[in-house]
């Protein structure tokens, strides 16, 4: 009688023996010569071929020869309790799909997509570091925990948080773009050219490019719809963009790190237009303000736009109506409530990405040095922040960072420069001067490092 049988259910115990398949001489328990081959194994097919059976269990399987994995092998991957090690060579043919959890440390050698579609395919909720590419704007992206941003292009050194001023009034018209670094004081620098003169634009910036639209043009004082560009990181001339829907001058904008909205202007207009900054092309609509205005303040958190005040002698009385709208999408502006007073010809709008800040203005004949703020989340009106040292009105200029916000030029026609941290109330101190002294520099603001981009 045999004292082993295979096959009934018993157990099978080999206690102090090598076993040998293919070799008469086995040098571990199990001395295996050739390859194992499972085929068709219930629960165990292709690489998942240990299994934990009675105290049996195989933590760890190395393999060292090239592999196939393709749709017809089985098992899959998730059944396996241990770790698998490959230091050979893998190949997923373009038939498999292979699912796996979080992995620690990934090194490609040659390349590998990331998942790809256009904004509106975008997950709402993903989880925090997610990186798609965005076939509308031609970009990495990722998910900060709160919004998707662009993934910068160029390396920011030291002009990070640096802002931009357009061209204004110096009293003639002037093709002037000067620069500051947010985060330091001292005088403005020479930035560049636009293509001709141009005050009364509008102004407003991603990250990595600023815009520059309409405005009356010299010599025949005409109303442009030209849109031009510049790369913040550099200095240099401005480029041609492409156009607004219609001619504008003496208009809002601003920004989210993809979009840039346009609104308001000369007729007075209720107009909104929009444009993707990283996508050379002209202004699409976008929808309509509640009320028709010209020479508005205008600021953005990364996801909502809020539009203050406006007015100006030459068009509609002073205003004390804020409106807002959602970047994202399209749609007429909503009420978020009142300045703490009527506001005329208010360019100077900025802040971070939680509070917005409108500073002067002009209540005719008296240009206002009143500061106030909002919380852009939410709505609901105004309140007092400070005051600047002097009033500013005629779309002073305006940019930020995270920490603080930063005033232009203006009219009485100024060359002073005035910063307050925005985090905190009070009144605004000393930054420098501009280049030259200069009004009607345009609504909205421009920076690597606003509100709508969520700071640094």
């Amino acid at each position: 009688m045999p004292k082993i049988r295979i096959g009934l259910s018993t157990d099978f115990n080999l206690v102090g023996e090598q076993v040998g398949i293919g070799t008469t001489n086995p040098t571990a328990r199990l001395d295996v010569a050739g390859q194992i081959l499972a085929d068709n194994t219930a629960g165990s097919g292709g690489i998942s071929t240990f299994k934990e059976y009675q105290g049996f269990h195989q933590t760890q399987s190395n393999i060292t020869n090239n592999v196939l994995i393709d749709n017809g092998s089985s098992g899959p991957f998730s059944s396996l309790s241990g770790e698998i090690r490959i230091t050979g060579e893998t190949t997923v043919s373009s038939g498999s799909t292979v699912e796996v959890g979080k992995t620690k440390t990934l090194t490609v050698t040659d390349k590998f997509a990331v998942p790809f579609g256009d904004t509106n395919s975008r997950d709402n909720t993903p989880e925090a570091g997610t990186t798609r590419f965005n076939q509308d704007f031609g970009t990495l992206e990722f998910f900060d925990g709160n919004n998707w941003k662009t993934v910068n292009s160029y390396a920011r050194g030291g002009a990070a948080g640096r802002g931009v001023f357009p061209p204004g009034l110096t009293p003639s018209t002037s093709q002037l773009i000067d620069y500051i670094t947010i985060s330091s004081l001292g005088n403005a620098l020479y930035f560049g050219d636009l293509t001709h003169d141009r005050r009364n634009c509008a102004a407003c910036s991603s990250s990595i490019r600023g815009l520059i639209g309409g405005g009356y043009q010299s010599p025949d004082n005409a109303t442009s719809s030209e849109i031009m560009y510049i790369t913040l990181a550099s200095s240099g001339n401005a480029i041609d963009f492409g156009s607004l829907v219609q001619s504008e001058s003496g208009f809002g904008a601003a920004a989210s790190s993809t979009r840039g909205l346009f609104t308001g202007g000369t007729g007075p207009s209720g107009r909104i237009d929009y444009v993707e900054i990283a996508t050379l092309g002209n202004a699409i609509a976008f929808g309509d303000l509640s009320t028709d205005r010209n020479e508005q303040g205008a600021l953005s958190s990364p996801t909502r736009m809020v539009i203050g005040g406006g007015g100006a002698p030459s068009g509609t009385a002073p205003s004390n109506v804020m409106d807002y709208v959602t970047m994202a999408s399209l749609g007429n502006a909503t009420d978020f409530g009142d300045l703490v007073d009527r506001h005329g010809q208010l360019g100077a709008g900025f802040g971070n990405s939680t509070r917005g800040i409108f500073a002067g203005g002009l209540r005719n004949p008296v240009s206002l040095n009143v500061i106030q703020f909002i919380t852009i989340a939410s709505t609901g009106n105004a309140i007092v922040f400070g005051h600047l040292a002097e009033g500013r009105a005629e779309q002073a200029g305006a940019a930020s960072n995270s920490t603080r916000g930063v005033v232009a030029g203006g009219s009485p026609t100024t060359n002073t420069i005035e910063y307050v941290t925005i985090s905190s109330a009070g009144d605004a101190q000393d930054f420098g001067d501009l280049a030259v002294p200069k009004q009607r520099l345009g609504g909205g603001q421009m920076s690597d490092s606003h509100g709508g981009l969520g700071g640094f």
